[in-house]
């Protein structure tokens, strides 16, 4: 067991020097910081596994701890590396990017719980708690707005800094219904389009493609989207969709146009979702600003 920092990682891996190890990585978000750092410098095979494909993986299985954990991560790795994308470090301005979103995230996630509780301070008049909780509960609201908009101002500030990014975000905002905060987290999802170059893997990630559900030739179900998606990303690219079906533009007509013949409208919604995205990859692509009249596959 080692601490989890780059002083003691860094000479723990001074024993491979002259070794290429095949190593393999549970991703779990910031507790990787300092691995990943040391590992960015050295020559190892790095490939990191989230952990819902590592659990689905290992079939039925008893019992857990870290050591049982790192050997069935072992094993996996070791049998499936051929088939799994070697982990490249991120470059510093889309880890910086990563770091802003996370942190953003946390707020709007405390803030969500906030205005939850405001609901909960009327049933507390008959002990006198009411108002002054409320006020505390405003006060805290206020906070956290204040810290939302001054992480945006540096997101902003940094897409800006970087040539790259800020014509990739700029091409991204042109697909109708896309905001900056989808913007952001299609850069940071793909690493500027980097490591995620396919619309359908996106789309997939993003749970937006609908999957056949069939066995044999008794079960016939509809097909439907998979619970496997990034849930946070799908929630913007829902706002996008329903920006989008509210401006004059091929979307809308193709979004009136489905439910026109019948489709259920939600399902409707979701195919606009999934066309963002095949539009936002397509821009990339083209490196060209969308233009309504222009049809893109």
């Amino acid at each position: 067991m080692i601490k989890n920092e780059e002083a003691a990682i860094r000479k723990f891996f001074n024993v491979y020097k002259l070794e290429c190890l095949l190593i393999g990585i549970e991703n779990t978000g910031r507790y990787n910081w300092a691995l990943y750092e040391v590992l960015k410098n050295l020559h190892h095979q790095v490939y990191v596994v989230s952990p819902l494909h590592l659990k689905k993986s290992m079939g039925l299985v008893r019992g857990k701890t870290d050591k049982i954990d790192a050997i069935r991560i072992a094993a996996f790795i070791s049998k499936n590396h051929a088939d799994l994308p070697r982990w490249k470090p991120s470059s510093p301005a889309i880890q910086k990017l990563k770091i802003l979103l996370t942190e953003r995230n946390a707020r709007i996630k405390s803030k969500r719980q906030l205005l939850k509780q405001q609901y909960d301070y009327a049933k507390m008049k008959h002990v006198g708690l009411d108002k002054s909780l409320q006020r505390l509960n405003r006060e805290q609201l206020h906070l956290i707005d204040r810290q939302i908009v001054q992480i945006e101002k540096e997101i902003e500030l940094l897409i800006k800094t970087d040539e790259r990014m800020d014509q990739q975000a700029k091409l991204i905002r042109s697909v109708p219904g896309v905001g900056k905060v989808l913007s952001w987290m299609i850069l940071a999802k793909t690493e500027n389009f980097t490591t995620i170059t396919d619309p359908r893997k996106m789309a997939c990630y993003s749970g937006v493609v609908p999957f056949a559900y069939q066995s044999g030739t008794s079960i016939r179900g509809k097909n439907r989207i998979s619970s496997y998606a990034d849930k946070v990303i799908k929630s913007i690219l829902h706002l996008a969709a329903m920006s989008a079906i509210r401006l004059k533009n091929d979307l809308r007509e193709y979004y009136q146009r489905k439910v026109a013949e019948g489709k259920n409208k939600m399902s409707a919604l979701n195919a606009v979702r999934n066309k963002i995205i095949h539009r936002i990859f397509a821009v990339i692509k083209n490196q060209t600003i969308y233009k309504n009249d222009l049809v893109l596959s």
